[in-house]
């Protein structure tokens, strides 16, 4: 479980960049919404202590209970259907006093664990038609609780995680070029029965979504969120207006941006840190990603490999949709910006893949 480990292995430059990055977002939350900011400070010190406290223990040790960390995270998916609070029309979290705890985050880390001992286990055999029929039905399962919640944006984040994974653990090239030669033709298929409204697993409120990204004009009550959060981005010019200050004529000020302590923080940080404030948040989660997938070069294992590059996927993809969306690139959809924005479940979880990736960086391959 525990294993003698040299200090010159721990990736002390991995914990500055997330300790900044998650300071930024601490002085942008309590900018956007002070009553808990408190709440956010806590959740830094808690995730600091969980990470430290998984650095220190072996991988291999926590990927023997795969399966039970598989069930799990299928019990907890399950339960929040029928036991979860309701709130907007979504299922998707439990009520635990002031706080509220949000299972679709959590199960992020768990399927990078899960499929870090899964695809490890059958190195040999990826690209059989039984093991890759396997991968998708394990996968789907959770994809399918996910989505049923709905919760469609962290079930596109959730499946090119699973994607990623299965690419670094040795798909063929073959079987890429073949999948993206449907998907591309598929994908845009599937796009304009989107937006006829014809698919049937897709909301009518997702619908409109997308249709505002398309044509604002003609879709201004849905549209007015990504129009104000495109403004104060813009309206920051280089510097910015200032963390906490009280420009009458501030976006922000006037409540004009949506949750703007979750899924619209790069849209506070736009307005009151400017480019430069914008560019460095940018900066911070590039050099994350990056960190980790030079872990993952040196990991000893394939399964260490593949919890480095799993999470990389995860800080990647996910701030890629949520500055996307604040940026009016992507169609609006609720994801929150790793280590920046408000929430204590996507805030810990994210401290766990980094103690994960700690530990597998403290466990490099003797050449």
């Amino acid at each position: 479980m525990f294993k003698q480990y040299k200090l010159r292995n721990y990736k002390f430059i991995l914990v500055m960049y997330v300790m900044i990055l998650n300071v930024i977002g601490i002085l942008l939350i309590g900018s956007a919404k002070p009553s808990v900011q408190s709440k956010q400070i806590l959740g830094m010190i808690a995730g600091l202590t969980i990470m430290v406290m998984l650095s220190l223990i072996d991988y291999n040790f926590i990927l023997k209970f795969s399966w039970l960390i598989y069930f799990f995270m299928i019990g907890v998916l399950l339960l929040v259907m029928f036991a979860g609070d309701d709130a907007g029309g979504a299922q998707r979290w439990f009520e635990i006093g002031s706080f509220r705890f949000q299972p679709s985050e959590l199960a992020k880390i768990l399927i990078i664990l899960f499929f870090a001992y899964f695809f490890m286990k059958h190195e040999e055999k990826i690209n059989t038609p039984k093991v890759l029929i396997l991968s998708f039905v394990l996968a789907g399962i959770p994809l399918a609780l996910i989505l049923k919640q709905p919760d469609l944006s962290t079930t596109i984040v959730t499946a090119l995680i699973f994607a990623a994974l299965l690419f670094v653990a040795g798909l063929s090239y073959k079987i890429v070029t073949g999948v993206l030669a449907v998907s591309i033709p598929s994908a845009v298929i599937m796009f304009t029965l989107l937006i006829q409204d014809k698919l049937p697993f897709i909301k009518s409120y997702q619908v409109t979504r997308v249709m505002a990204w398309l044509y604002p004009d003609d879709y201004p009550a849905d549209a007015y969120q990504q129009q104000n959060s495109i403004m104060a981005i813009g309206s920051g010019q280089l510097w910015g207006k200032g963390l906490n200050n009280t420009d009458a004529t501030s976006v922000k000020n006037g409540n004009f941006i949506p949750e703007p302590q979750t899924d619209f923080i790069f849209a506070v940080a736009g307005e009151e840190l400017g480019f430069i404030g914008t560019v460095i948040i940018i900066i911070l989660l590039l050099f994350i990603t990056i960190e980790c997938i030079l872990i993952a070069r040196k990991a000893k294992d394939t399964a260490g490999k593949m919890i480095c590059c799993g999470f990389a996927a995860l800080v990647g993809f996910q701030s890629l949709v949520n500055i996307g969306v604040a940026s009016g690139v992507l169609p609006n959809t609720g994801l929150p910006l790793p280590f920046v924005s408000y929430g204590l479940t996507s805030l810990l979880s994210l401290y766990i893949g980094v103690g994960l990736v700690l530990n597998v960086g403290l466990q490099p391959k003797k050449y």
